[in-house]
């Protein structure tokens, strides 16, 4: 019984299709002023492609080192499965967050959870940007839902670990505190990235999450 309860995971890893870094949906200037388009275009194209080429990697020693039984090998790869694959969901998500023709305030279903959960949109803002400047280091500033509690919730994570993997919150609206997010165009003062960063968000898709995750 045990060993054909692994037949089915150690097939799927075995034939799986490898990651791919996804396409943006608009131009890499398309966020300027606000963010400018050498910043999106090595941020796309450089750190999120080596996420997934890495992750690939370590995905690949995975499977060879389950295929062997050798869980010593299993356990050395975890720090890179989540690093790298934290790097690739999170920005998975970024990048859908952003819009050209984003900004301003969400309406419906997400604003009225927004207003019940943090008294008004402008809290939710303030204690957001909050949250994220005061991330140490690296990370991300999160809108999460929690499922069980149905309510909507502020979280941050350090380095890539992902929301959802490392806290049970589904992600919903996520801003990258990474320097590589804004340091060529706003140095070292993050709160001036976070200012900004309001003007591009796409509340459309933050949205549309919030309307899957409640399902």
């Amino acid at each position: 019984r045990s060993s054909a309860k692994l037949v089915a995971p150690l097939g799927c890893l075995i034939s799986r299709q490898k990651h791919t870094l996804p396409d943006l949906p608009y131009d890499y200037a398309a966020l300027e002023p606000h963010i400018n388009a050498e910043i999106m275009q090595l941020h796309h194209s450089k750190h999120h492609a080596t996420y997934v080429n890495n992750l690939n990697v370590a995905e690949e020693k995975y499977k060879e080192a389950l295929a062997k039984g050798d869980v010593t090998t299993q356990v050395s790869l975890q720090p890179a499965l989540k690093f790298n694959g934290g790097g690739h969901i999170n920005h998975t998500i970024f990048w859908t967050n952003l819009s050209p023709n984003g900004g301003g305030e969400p309406k419906g279903e997400l604003m009225e959870a927004i207003k019940r959960d943090f008294g008004s949109f402008a809290n939710f803002k303030e204690k957001l940007t909050a949250v994220s400047v005061g991330v140490q280091g690296s990370g991300w500033g999160w809108l999460g839902y929690n499922k069980e509690q149905g309510r909507l919730q502020i979280a941050a994570c350090a380095n890539q670990d992902p929301l959802q993997g490392t806290t049970g919150l589904i992600p919903l609206l996520g801003i990258d505190v990474w320097e590589h997010a804004y340091y060529l165009q706003y140095k070292n003062v993050r709160p001036d990235y976070l200012k900004a960063i309001w003007n591009v968000i796409n509340w459309e898709n933050v949205s549309s999450r919030y309307a899957t995750s409640k399902k």
